[in-house]
């Protein structure tokens, strides 16, 4: 990390375009709650901008901030343009990754997913914290800027790393991972009302929907030691899908006994989303970019297959034994 660079352009700018990856999770939304918080701490002028529109449960997070939905007839004129918890304009879908890949101004990564890409002028990419939001802590540490950290801050790292750890039980969790927490503990971060804001709001149509995948939709390969769920478009509207009901559901494989990797399908207008998910020496980030153009962490990729769910299906279960 080139602290003198990326004090000066800190310093050196003043409006600042905070842009997250497709599909935003806990760690995403968290990173740009926390590095929006820390802009309106330094005094600049900002905004949020994402691919596309969070699910209904992260967006209270969101409260008070300054942020909108890309929209390509719209003029975005800022300065500095943030990368958070994304390392390639790939990520942030195919409406948005011209312009961000495009964009003229100064570009900053802050991210931990493993290879990233060259696209921006300054990249802080820790491929081995457990989340975003810790290298955005470890960044701010680096800077002698932890005291900076307040409550709308903390509840943002706090976000991204509750979740990016599944409550803290991966093994990307370290001793720096507690540290950071004791410390937004301390100046008075009120944890478990981040939990149950996203854990405790389930709807009777979101609970009914993950009881039916698994109940009726649950794959079982005991010799491989692999379990796949998948659903339909049909049974999505079946349930009411709304964006953020299987969030975690592919995790309830590796709860099995004796299973260590799990593969959701689920099917969209535009083709078949993939996430994989491992545990123990097996991983899943190589096979999800080699069969399913995807990518990822090394327990937790993500993938997309251009077909139907029925055909998707047919090309995992024939590669089965190379996941």
């Amino acid at each position: 990390m080139n602290l003198e660079q990326l004090s000066t352009t800190l310093q050196s700018h003043q409006n600042w375009l905070i842009t997250t990856h497709k599909g935003p999770d806990g760690d995403a939304v968290g990173s740009v709650v926390a590095w929006a918080a820390y802009a309106e701490q330094c005094g600049k002028d900002y905004l949020i901008l994402f691919p596309d529109q969070p699910a209904s449960y992260l967006c209270p997070f969101l409260d008070g901030y300054q942020w909108g939905v890309y929209d390509a007839s719209k003029t975005y004129d800022f300065d500095l343009l943030f990368a958070l918890d994304y390392n390639a304009p790939s990520r942030v879908g195919d409406d948005m990754s011209l312009f961000v890949a495009a964009y003229p101004a100064p570009k900053v990564m802050i991210d931990h997913h493993p290879g990233p890409t060259d696209f921006c002028q300054l990249t802080i990419s820790e491929p081995k914290a457990c989340s975003t939001t810790e290298v955005i802590y470890m960044t701010l540490a680096a800077l002698e800027q932890l005291s900076l950290v307040n409550i709308p801050m903390a509840q943002g790292l706090y976000l991204g790393l509750m979740t990016d750890t599944g409550s803290f039980r991966f093994p990307s969790v370290s001793a720096r991972t507690h540290q950071m927490v004791a410390h937004l503990l301390e100046i008075g971060l009120v944890h478990h009302l981040i939990h149950e804001a996203v854990y405790d709001v389930n709807s009777v149509t979101r609970l009914q929907l993950r009881g039916y995948a698994i109940a009726e939709k649950l794959q079982l390969f005991p010799q491989q030691r692999l379990g796949i769920l998948s659903l339909s478009k049909e049974e999505l509207k079946r349930f009411a899908y709304q964006k953020g009901d299987t969030e975690g559901l592919v995790n309830v494989i590796l709860s099995i006994e004796g299973f260590d990797a799990g593969v959701f399908l689920m099917e969209a207008e535009e083709g078949v989303k993939f996430s994989f998910r491992s545990k123990g020496e097996r991983f899943v980030n190589v096979f999800a970019q080699t069969h399913f153009n995807g990518g990822g962490h090394q327990y937790a990729a993500g993938g997309f297959y251009q077909g139907s769910l029925k055909e998707a299906l047919a090309k995992l279960h024939s590669l089965i034994d190379l996941i």
